[in-house]
């Protein structure tokens, strides 16, 4: 059996970009979730399942090479042939050139995110028109990114001041000269933990206006973690130093869904609550040395946490009959 046959086999949907329009047209977005291992995997299936929510399984560069490709495309179908109802679009996040998306199409994701931001607008129109050629041809959908995000994750750094919010009247050239899936936007939020040193507000009113210029195209909003205060308070309580982490404020978020945004990425809320549980259980039980007794409460609270996410987006209940 052929790879592509096994990755189409439903849950892992064949048509990735109907479940955007789908966002799209019902006023609410589909949760990207960002995964390295089992147990993160586990718990925004289980999540999903029990919200009745499709999802999209992101996999950045960096995990690929952590975990191995192959390993974590056989843990998403290992994991998705238990929840059979939730459909799932895998993804490339942050794919940083060409060959990255080549890469991840030849291992059986049905979407990939092409990264050249940070490029001219010309370069960055070549990059994105040859990987959407490309993908297309394998019925592979793209992301493409306009404007750049401030803040971090792993090979992106952008300062806020560096950081430039996505011109409506650059992103109509834009789509219109790639032919993109999808665009993420610039619109005010930021990578990692870190993400504000002043009071950050995401551009509303920029969403609207894109979405106006845009119509149909379903937006994308990277940065999108709200860096759960009580997490932080909770590592920092168990030996941590994330002081002054903050992120996005969830009713900004849920407003910005209202305007045309259908994918949300969060990747940073995981890796706090995790890391919050993993260091309470440690700090209480000092001769732990099991780690099934702080990765599955690690896994529990992750599932939680995205079980809110999904209230948050609008997605719970949003599998077709």
């Amino acid at each position: 059996m052929s790879r592509f046959f096994h990755l189409f086999f439903m849950p892992i949907v064949k048509n990735p970009k109907d479940l955007l329009m789908d966002a799209y047209n019902g006023g609410y977005a589909l949760g990207a979730f960002n995964v390295n291992n089992m147990e993160i995997t586990q718990a925004i299936m289980m999540a999903h399942s029990a919200q009745k929510a499709p999802v999209v399984l992101q996999l950045s560069s960096g995990a690929r090479k952590y975990a191995n490709t192959k390993m974590l495309v056989d843990i998403i179908h290992s994991i998705a042939e238990q929840y059979p109802e939730v459909p799932i679009i895998i993804h490339q996040d942050h794919g940083a050139d060409f060959e990255t998306c080549k890469s991840a199409i030849e291992a059986g994701f049905n979407s990939v995110m092409i990264d050249a931001s940070h490029e001219s607008f010309a370069e960055n129109v070549r990059i994105t028109k040859e990987v959407v050629t490309y993908a297309h041809a394998h019925g592979v959908i793209v992301e493409a990114e306009l404007g750049k995000l401030g803040g971090i994750e792993e090979h992106v750094s952008v300062s806020e001041k560096e950081a430039r919010l996505t011109d409506p009247d650059e992103a109509i050239q834009f789509v219109q000269q790639t032919g993109c899936d999808t665009l993420a936007c610039a619109i005010g939020t930021s990578h990692g933990a870190y993400k504000f040193s002043s009071d950050g507000k995401v551009d509303v009113a920029r969403v609207i206006k894109l979405t106006e210029v845009l119509p149909g195209l379903p937006l994308v909003m990277h940065g999108s973690s709200s860096v759960p205060q009580e997490y932080v308070t909770m590592c920092n309580q168990y030996g941590g130093d994330l002081k002054g982490a903050r992120g996005v404020e969830e009713s900004t978020i849920s407003e910005a869904v209202k305007y045309g945004i259908s994918k949300v990425n969060i990747d940073t809320d995981l890796r706090i609550v995790m890391t919050a549980i993993i260091r309470k259980v440690f700090f209480e039980n000092p001769k732990e040395f099991d780690p099934r007794k702080y990765l599955g409460p690690a896994r529990d609270e992750i599932q939680k946490m995205v079980e809110h996410k999904i209230t948050v987006l609008g997605s719970a209940g949003k599998i077709r009959k």
